[in-house]
């Protein structure tokens, strides 16, 4: 059994819910109890959690899920104040306070409010208490669609150093296209992300795709990942201690630094730039930075400052990075040599459009 400092366990919808969407009480404390075994042996657990709609859909005697975005945030008013209740009653038996955070996209977007999540998590362990994180779905807008705690599962790993993501669904984990468990995954290649499919349930909102992609990046920051059937009595225990659980994507060194891996995964891009062979071979196969000159055209309204996609004539996004000047200011430089572009803006600026410090190679 590896011993980790801490840990991060992503419990989906349908782990914790009955059919009818309403929380299963036995199941929730199932997870409590496992938690809070791991945490008494001296590793640190961060809860991340779907249910707050699925468990308001059921005290609201809703159905099936809502298309209206004011319904579904309705239920998650509803069902997530009930979700930490019962947590917290449940933890509150091993003598340990519970936390709640809810997060949303501009969190993890605005780089100095992403480290304060760490520092706030960092605070209520060093307590003895137990992060318990959900997207803010009473007021997301655009986050209230698929996958979203299982990539907020992802970044919460890598932000706070984790040596274990464990993502619990209702199923025994990945499986092939004969329908049979891969116990293994050495890395996410294209034939395994092809594996997850689109599919959503009608109380959740993940489907296999999100977790994989969940996986891909923590592998990448050198954390490994459990993707099990949550349902099971012994599933956490299991997954530490390297039984067989369900499927074990394994990691590696970490293959970029904590910023690129923000860049790349925790921003979301606010526009893009289209560039040509010539930038496109500087920036993929020489390592260089991104200059005006290689620039063909910009979508989107973004500021200095803000992430951007690159991509390539044919339109496949071939990396990400921060951007040196505005969209509008863009507009005006682009394909112009960069001592040309004090003149045309008015203003010194930097060389660059996009440092090579500054960007990731997807």
């Amino acid at each position: 059994m590896k011993k980790h400092k801490r840990i991060v366990v992503k419990v989906g919808t349908k782990v914790i819910t009955a059919s009818d969407g309403s929380l299963d009480a036995g199941r929730v404390e199932n997870i409590a109890n496992q938690v809070s075994a791991v945490m008494e042996s001296g590793t640190e657990v961060l809860l991340v959690t779907s249910g707050a709609i699925g468990a308001g859909m059921g005290l609201l005697k809703m159905k099936k899920r809502p298309s209206v975005l004011a319904d579904l945030q309705a239920a998650a008013a509803v069902g997530q104040g009930h979700l930490m209740h019962v947590y917290g009653e449940l933890f509150k038996r091993s003598g340990h306070a519970v936390g709640q955070m809810l997060l949303t996209q501009e969190d993890f977007q605005n780089r100095e409010r992403f480290l304060n999540i760490k520092h706030t998590i960092n605070s209520l362990l060093i307590h003895g208490a137990i992060p318990i994180i959900n997207e803010n779905d009473t007021v997301a807008t655009d986050e209230i669609k698929c996958g979203d705690n299982d990539r907020i599962s992802g970044l919460l790993a890598d932000l706070c150093g984790a040596g274990m993501l464990i993502i619990l669904t209702d199923v025994d984990g990945l499986l092939d296209k004969h329908g049979n468990v891969i116990k293994v995954v050495t890395e996410v290649t294209k034939d395994i992300a092809n594996l997850g499919g689109k599919s959503c349930s009608p109380f959740g909102t993940g489907g296999m795709a999100t977790k994989i992609e969940a996986a891909r990046a923590v592998t990448r920051a050198g954390i490994e990942c459990v993707i099990a059937d949550g349902r099971k009595a012994d599933c956490i225990r299991k997954a530490l201690a390297g039984e067989d659980c369900g499927t074990v994507f394994l990691s590696g060194k970490a293959s970029l630094i904590a910023k690129k891996r923000w860049i790349a995964y925790s921003s979301r891009p606010k526009g893009a730039v289209t560039i040509d062979d010539g930038a496109r071979e500087a920036l993929v196969v020489k390592h260089k930075s991104l200059l005006a000159s290689g620039i063909r055209s910009v979508t989107g309204d973004f500021g200095r400052g803000e992430a951007i996609s690159v991509v390539d004539i044919k339109k496949k996004e071939l990396a990400r990075g921060l951007s040196g000047y505005s969209a509008d200011e863009i507009r005006k430089i682009m394909g112009r040599k960069t001592g040309e572009i004090k003149s045309i803006l008015g203003r010194e600026g930097p060389d660059e459009v996009i440092h090579r410090d500054n960007l990731v190679i997807l």
